[in-house]
Parts: structure tokens; sequence; C-alpha cells
């Protein structure tokens, strides 16, 4: 049986690290639910490629709802963190231990949400400094799966290894 996948986005994400996952995630069978701070608008990927209807409002969910948590990566992690709904979202994933997939400037939401202290991650090179700083063990690698349920990578060039483990994760 599939499982419900929570997605926390807005503008400026970095499209592949949107639609690739989602579209691996759908084809396993897994549902997706878009959340940003209003239901029915429209973000826009920082590559201009891809736009997507947000499905629910941050104040209409719960983390219970969910089986998973996707962030992507781009601008938008940086967006949500400023937003104490998204963290204390996120961080309701990380206390519940559930799955939690993370790429690129993704895990900046959840150096805010104060969740990876001792945990092995990765991220972009620009926030591996953020990492450290958090409790995290940063590791310069394509993908690194933690815990069995947390599951990061760099860029979107590490995305068949994010798709590959999430999916690991995911089953």
């Amino acid at each position: 049986m599939g499982k419900k996948i929570a997605v926390v986005v807005t503008n400026l994400f970095e499209d592949s690290e949107y639609t690739e996952p989602v579209k691996a995630f759908k084809e396993a069978g897994h549902s997706i639910v878009t959340i940003e701070k209003e239901k029915g608008i429209k973000v826009k990927g920082k590559q201009g490629e891809s736009t997507i209807t947000i499905d629910a409002s941050i104040d209409e969910v719960t983390e219970d709802a969910f089986d998973a948590l996707l962030i992507p990566g781009g601008f938008s992690p940086d967006i949500l963190r400023a937003d104490d709904r998204f963290v204390a979202f996120a961080k309701a994933f990380a206390d519940a231990k559930k799955t939690i997939m993370a790429i690129c400037h993704g895990p900046q939401l959840l150096i805010n949400a104060g969740v990876l202290k001792g945990r092995d991650v990765t991220g972009y090179k620009s926030i591996a400094v953020d990492l450290r700083n958090a409790g995290a063990n940063f590791y310069d690698q394509e993908v690194v799966v933690c815990g069995g349920n947390l599951v990061t990578s760099r860029t979107p060039d590490d995305l068949p290894a994010f798709n590959r483990e999430s999916l690991n994760v995911l089953t």
C-alpha cells in the first residue's frame, strides 16, 4: 500500500528536486500532498520549468495525517524556515520518527527545527557549516540515509541516488 507524502514547498523551489522525486513516488504508488501557506495558490520553481498548485494550507494539516515528508531544495526551504508553522511541522515528523527526505537546501528547515543533532546528513555545500553547527555529522556524498528514516542529498545531480534511497526507505 502506498504512503501519503507531505511536500512543503513555496516559490523558488528547485524544479527537478520536486518533479523527479514526485514522479518516482507516484509511479511507486505513493500519494503526494503539497503544502504551503495558502491552499489553491500556484508556486513557481526557480528555473521557471514548474508550477505547482498547492493542495493544502499549513494551517489545515498535521503530521499524523502523513507517512513521510519531502523537502525539495532551492530557495523554498530558506523561505519556509522563517515561518514557525513549517518548522513545527518538520519537527513533528522527526519527533514521530517518520521518514523525512530533504535534498540540497532542504535540510535548512530541519536545522531550524533543531532535529539534526547527532544525525548523519548531507546537503548543498554552502550549508555544510550550518549543518555541522546544528550538531549533524556532515558527509559530502550523493546520498546519506540515517536511522532508516532520514534521506538527504546534495544537488539535482544526486537525484537518481536520492530517489532510489527514498523509495527504499518508503517500502
